[in-house]
């Protein structure tokens, strides 16, 4: 089957949807009060998200309580929450602890819960983490789990941890301390978990665990790209109409060609990124055996792309693009963040040329 790129008609309705639901949430001085605020998350958003349009379970089978639909829809969603910098834990609930549940086989009911978003989980592993540079922290022994591990994206609000020990992916739900950290990224934070003498369910050991923490860190890092694409988008068609509406020496700003062509190769970026993003998530959706290449590339394409789709947002909106009260700098922010989340760019182009044979 070859690869599809476009959007079918339902994900474009799930995209009208989902739009419609963060416009009435995530407006922009909302986003900056809850900054402020020191809660980051609209656990009302995320019911809503995870309740009411089951975005939460796209992925989960509809026998386990999702609505086994596919990483596409999955990825759409995250394009909407990126374009919007969402305070929302789908990454670490819906993207990382359900793959990692998913690929384990299990019937575990926590799928379904998941799905439904009456219960939030995270993969307890550092932010940054890889399937090749991951390395175990905690212990375990009887059954028992200690250890800690540092910046786990969105620990703040989880109910439940999926945790790498020993040789196996145990779930927890009790005996563990989270310490939130000052995050660049004022949307999404990271924080620290200890497990002191936690009791865990062994849901995978041995090869089968390694297979499943392998595929969760896949299926983020592929994902991912979407929601730096969301970004992006958002950052090009703000700055845009931005330029649109400023004048200066009697005529628009964006009437002249040093910034058009800036915003031109923008826009180039954007469609590269756009083909990788898409492809990744197709892959995964199909489980081509091409993903690891296409979760690379998209990474170490989509990340870069971000920054710089963030950094000309803000540099183009001139003074206004430098203070508190635009939300540029919430999207450079998260843009920054996820340049390391999952891996860096230089880290998936370093797996590339492994994954392709490259030589030196």
């Amino acid at each position: 089957m070859t690869a599809d790129l476009l959007y079918s008609d339902v994900e474009d309705d799930l995209r009208a949807s989902v739009r419609a639901l963060l416009a009435d949430h995530c407006e922009p001085s909302a986003l900056l009060k809850r900054a402020e605020s020191g809660e980051p998350y609209d656990l009302e958003l995320w019911r809503a998200l995870a309740g009411d349009l089951g975005a939460a379970g796209l992925q989960v089978p509809e026998d386990r309580g999702g609505h086994g639909a596919s990483a596409r829809e999955t990825a759409l969603v995250l394009e909407e929450l990126g374009r919007s910098v969402a305070p929302v834990p789908f990454l670490g609930s819906a993207v990382l602890a359900t793959n990692a549940l998913l690929a384990t086989g299990t019937d575990h009911e926590l799928l379904g819960k998941l799905a439904a978003g009456t219960t939030t989980a995270v993969l307890a592993v550092p932010l940054s983490s890889t399937p090749d540079t991951f390395k175990s922290t905690v212990e375990v022994a009887d059954g028992v789990l200690t250890g800690r591990v540092g910046t786990v994206a969105d620990a703040s609000v989880a109910d439940v941890l999926v945790v790498p020990a020993g040789d196996g992916l145990h779930l927890v739900d009790s005996g563990f301390t989270v310490s939130e950290l000052v995050s660049l990224d004022l949307t999404r934070r990271v924080a620290d978990v200890t497990l002191s003498g936690a009791h865990g369910t062994l849901i995978a050991s041995g090869a089968e665990a390694t297979q499943a923490l392998t595929a969760a860190l896949t299926a983020g890092a592929a994902l991912l790209a979407s929601e730096q694409l969301g970004l992006a988008d958002w950052c090009l068609e703000e700055t845009v109409r931005y330029l649109k509406g400023r004048y200066q020496f009697g005529r628009p700003v964006g009437s002249f060609q040093a910034l058009k062509h800036r915003l031109a190769d923008l826009w180039l970026d954007l469609v590269s990124a756009r083909a990788a993003a898409r492809y990744a998530a197709d892959c995964l959706a199909r489980q081509d055996p091409d993903l690891p290449v296409a979760a690379a590339v998209a990474q170490a394409l989509c990340s870069d792309i971000a920054v710089h789709a963030a950094e000309e947002c803000v540099q183009l909106h001139a003074g206004i693009g430098m203070t508190w009260e635009h939300p540029a700098h919430l999207y450079l922010k998260r843009a920054k963040a996820n340049q390391i989340a999952l891996g860096t760019a230089g880290r998936h182009r370093a797996a590339l040329a492994t994954l392709l044979n490259l030589p030196g």
